[in-house]
């Protein structure tokens, strides 16, 4: 018997019409006013969605005075702070085989991705102190349990919204580009944050501000690669579910937890790591450079793999073709 039918639709098939008994489709005014609703309803979500997260965004640039947008040393600070991470996105979209996604999309992503961190600063602060009354391991189990999920959650969220649903998503390489886009997005307004606050905090105590700003800057400009790094892990899996609806469910949730297990390992060792052992400046750069190499390593191998089956499709496509074609000649030339 076939899943997803009702038993009469199993037995009476195309028989007999089974509208509103079995089986429904739109013919009525009722109906259609019922589909146009849904249709409003479902695109109302996301606009409530997107409202909801320009007015966190907002809120938080307000409580910094909008420092970064009005002071040209922090905007340039915040530009140079995200420059790897966006020669890092730009690799991973040049390197994409397929068809190319359009500037709008991938714009889309990248604001999304920026508008949807506030909901994961919002969920971050008021978990934090929960965590902060467990010894030892309450700041480890803080970044795995919700640092990393709740992360890499909206910037997933920040794809599937919008990128996910265009016509322009017609690969699952497209998901790694679309996950890096957001993941770009989302470091660059957390490190506009960032260094909006030390700057803030320094100048309050009427000390020259320059030094402490670039310093973070820079601690910014080396962790920028690995949102893009963890997103695009789970981006690809998102690309996966797309092509793989009857197995979406559990692929989806196969990305992220990759995405939110390394990101939540990243912040658990910088963080444990300088209580053990001398973590100075040119430690914790080679620290960084080993972490996220190792795991770009495992990305393009990953990419590499579905670029080089793309390939063999082509040429197995192409002499198919080739192969038509010369059957259709051969009588014409008999």
């Amino acid at each position: 018997m076939t899943e997803g039918q009702d038993p009469i639709e199993r037995v009476m098939g195309r028989s007999r019409d089974l509208y509103d008994i079995a089986t429904w489709d739109e013919r009525t005014l009722l109906d259609t006013v019922s589909v146009r609703l849904t249709g409003l309803l479902k695109m109302s979500s996301r606009l409530l969605l997107v409202f909801t997260a320009v007015l966190i965004i907002v809120a938080q640039l307000a409580l910094t005075g909008f420092a970064v947008v009005r002071n040209p040393l922090l905007g340039g600070l915040t530009l140079l702070s995200v420059v790897p991470a966006a020669l890092l996105v730009g690799y991973i979209w040049y390197d994409d085989p397929t068809l190319r996604q359009s500037l709008r999309s991938l714009v889309m992503t990248f604001v999304l991705g920026v508008l949807f961190a506030g909901f994961a600063a919002i969920v971050n602060t008021a978990l934090s102190g929960l965590f902060g009354l467990i010894p030892v391991v309450g700041l480890a189990l803080y970044f795995f349990l919700v640092v990393g999920p709740v992360e890499e959650l909206v910037k997933w969220l920040a794809v599937r919204l919008y990128a996910f649903r265009s016509i322009e998503f017609h690969a699952v390489i497209d998901g790694a580009v679309y996950g890096a886009v957001a993941g770009l997005g989302f470091a660059t307004i957390e490190n506009a944050i960032y260094i909006t606050r030390v700057y803030l905090e320094v100048a309050s105590v009427g000390v020259n501000v320059v030094p402490s700003t670039i310093n973070i800057a820079s601690v910014r400009l080396l962790a920028g690669p690995g949102h893009v790094i963890y997103s695009a892990f789970a981006g690809y899996y998102l690309g996966l579910a797309k092509f793989n609806p009857e197995n979406r469910g559990p692929i989806v949730v196969k990305g992220l937890l990759i995405a939110a297990l390394v990101h939540g390992l990243y912040n658990t060792l910088v963080s444990y790591l300088p209580r053990v052992i001398p973590f100075g400046l040119p430690v914790f750069v080679a620290f960084i450079l080993v972490y996220d190499g190792v795991l770009l390593t495992v990305l393009f191998r990953k990419l590499s793999r579905y670029q080089d089956a793309y390939h063999e499709a082509l040429r197995i496509g192409d002499e198919a073709g080739g192969e038509a074609e010369g059957e259709t000649e051969r009588p014409s030339s008999a």
